[in-house]
């Protein structure tokens, strides 16, 4: 039995004289006792390149051409028909059956096999010592994951999915944040929330000022117009808000601290996203805007899953349960998804969004596809603008038609109306009047 072991300096074969021995795998080391208990045929890699490649091959079950090229060279046509062949991998097993013809074993006694094998493979490889296939192995674990970086087809998505599901949690802790800010404010400070409305400047205005009662020693031209500024300290000195302690004051500002660190990483997430989707996906972000972009590319759960999907699926993508549930009901299906949020829909009429939310998910299932299996990035966005303009001149057209509709159907509603004048009537001249002296008469 010839045995096929893998290693990261090359191939190695090695021939088993006595294949019983196989029939009693626990005594099966003692063979591997000493080198010399097993001859061998090995070929070594050239360089990184073919390493990568021939592993590559193992790891997804082919036979690449420099083992099958070692195979043939090592084993002749009459060991071929006699021989068996042990593989550790059984994918590889049947491609090497296929390609060669050999008979391919793999089974539990093979392992035993194979770890003999490893606890003497310094010795029984003598080309190549311990510290140079150590050495190989550490280059060939790094170049195989570049490799397997480099070809991933999701790798460069999961910063987009990331970063979006991170901003949408940011959103809601700032919410949470704020809205607690505001409630545990207002006790003492009330009037504030209705003069000051942004979270974070009102977060700010209450690190600045502390007490209202330092209002109108505090310098608030840095925050707020000059105009809210001076409501806000008019209205600190009639406020109807109760007193708080010096804790209570500590402990709300520390809680500002939160609502303006978070407001300030997630402006900085907000720009590392738009930066992201403009390398990655250039044409989708031209055409739908970042956040509907990354949002559609996180529900679909990668560029290239967006890329596959119809027109029909992007168009409705983030409905799922209202289309369910309208498909249980047997009511209309949903028209938009997540797709509603772009600027291009929420410029159009209510009537219109349905059909404009078609046009937009045409548009953008073929710039996500160009942007996904494109061979050359468009960082330009050149089909993307394209799109866009195309998308623009039916909202045009959609809008425009609706008013010559409407026009249109005024007038046939006066043609309607002067017709009906026409129409036969009581004639009043006919009548005859009779004075009162003759019907005295």
């Amino acid at each position: 039995m010839l045995v096929l072991f893998e290693t990261a300096a090359g191939f190695a074969l090695f021939k088993l004289l006595d294949d019983g021995k196989l029939t009693n795998p626990e005594q099966l080391w003692r063979d591997f006792e000493t080198p010399e208990a097993a001859n061998q045929a090995f070929q070594k890699f050239e360089n990184m390149n073919d390493a990568v490649s021939s592993v590559t091959a193992i790891l997804e079950g082919k036979l690449s051409k420099d083992l099958r090229k070692f195979l043939k060279d090592s084993i002749d046509d009459a060991s071929i028909q006699s021989e068996q062949l042990a593989v550790a991998d059984q994918k590889l097993g049947t491609a090497i059956n296929k390609k060669i013809g050999i008979k391919v074993v793999s089974d539990s006694t093979i392992l035993d096999l194979y770890r003999g094998i490893r606890q003497q493979l310094d010795a029984l490889i003598s080309d190549v010592n311990s510290n140079d296939i150590s050495s190989m192995a550490l280059g060939l674990s790094h170049s195989l994951s570049r490799y397997k970086l480099k070809f991933s087809p999701d790798k460069v998505d999961t910063m987009i999915i990331q970063a979006i599901g991170l901003l949408d949690d940011l959103d809601k802790e700032l919410n949470t944040y704020s809205m607690r800010v505001k409630e545990w404010y207002g006790w003492h400070f009330p009037e504030m929330s209705r003069i000051v409305v942004d979270n974070l400047a009102y977060a700010k205005v209450v690190q600045k000022m502390g007490f209202r009662s330092n209002a109108q020693k505090t310098d608030f031209s840095d925050i707020l117009p000059e105009d809210i500024e001076k409501d806000l300290k008019e209205a600190a000195e009639i406020s109807m808000g109760t007193e708080i302690a010096e804790d209570d004051i500590l402990n709300i500002r520390f809680a500002c601290d939160q609502v303006v660190s978070l407001s300030e990483y997630r402006a900085e997430l907000f720009q590392y996203l738009q930066n992201r989707m403009s390398a990655i996906a250039p044409n989708l972000t031209t055409l739908v805007g970042d956040l509907v972009g990354a949002r559609l590319i996180a529900h679909a759960g990668s560029l290239m899953s967006l890329a596959k999907a119809p027109a029909s699926t992007v168009q409705i993508l983030g409905a799922e349960k209202a289309l369910f549930r309208a498909l249980k009901t047997k009511h209309d299906t949903p028209k938009y998804g997540l797709i509603y949020h772009a600027s291009l829909v929420g410029q159009a009429a209510q009537k219109n969004k349905g059909k404009v939310a078609r046009v937009l998910a045409t548009k953008t299932s073929l710039a996500a596809r160009i942007d996904a299996l494109g061979e050359e990035k468009d960082t330009a966005a050149e089909a993307g603008r394209n799109y866009r303009t195309l998308v623009e001149t039916r909202l045009r057209y959609l809008e425009g038609r609706n008013l010559s509709v409407g026009s249109t159907s005024h007038q046939k509603m006066r043609k309607f109306d002067s017709k009906g004048k026409s129409t036969a009537t009581y004639n009043t001249s006919a009548d005859v009047s009779v004075s009162m002296d003759a019907e005295q008469s």
